[in-house]
């Protein structure tokens, strides 16, 4: 199995460039896994102290399961994947049953912060965009999708998003194998990881 992860700072595209590589590849050959199911476990918590945690610091990601589950799938062994609701901030009790693919592709901002799932990855990748790029697909995505007002994102982002993406998830660049710059769609350097791919396939 050839595992793919793929990290980057909030709203810097990583969704997109994803959905690029899994653009034209055979379906039913390319699983994706989302850091964002991993969240810990919050249920011993009320709303109101679920919603102070910082979660784009990486206690916040069960590392374990995480981990747990991509050696289950290297052994050819299906995993059931935690669903987590953004609304709640708890995990929603329901799982996902998902089969090892040829390519599994790991996406999440924290994901190359962790030594041992580091070094699951086959291919490490690095989605660069502009911090105010990120912020305004940050503040579009968590109002229409999450929830969130105006004066919350910008809270989070001044607080915990930007002190931690400076500390955690940006000196990560550095154990990338490629970084992709997405200010723009990048197709040469998505051409390259669907050349990869193909070729594994």
């Amino acid at each position: 199995m050839l595992t793919i992860g793929i990290a980057g700072g909030t709203g810097c595209g990583k969704t997109t460039v994803v959905n690029q590589i899994l653009n034209e590849l055979p379906e039913g050959e390319v699983g994706v896994i989302s850091q964002d199911s991993y969240y810990k476990d919050t249920s011993h918590l009320t709303y109101e102290e679920r919603t102070n945690i910082n979660f784009d610091h990486p206690r916040s990601i069960d590392f374990d399961l995480l981990t747990e589950h991509i050696k289950a799938l290297k052994k050819n062994a299906p995993i059931h994947q935690p669903v987590y609701s953004f609304v709640k901030h708890n995990r929603t009790g329901d799982t996902i049953l998902t089969h090892p693919r040829k390519v599994m592709i790991v996406e999440g901002i924290l994901i190359l912060t962790n030594p041992e799932l580091r070094d699951m990855f086959d291919i490490k990748i690095f989605v660069h965009a502009d911090s105010d790029e990120r912020l305004i697909r940050r503040l579009k995505r968590d109002i229409a999708e999450r929830g969130r007002d105006l004066n919350e994102v910008l809270n989070r982002y001044q607080n915990t998003l930007k002190p931690m993406h400076e500390q955690f998830i940006e000196p990560m660049k550095a154990y990338a194998d490629i970084i992709i710059p997405n200010n723009r769609y990048n197709n040469v350097a998505v051409d390259i990881v669907r050349s990869i791919i193909n070729e594994n396939l």
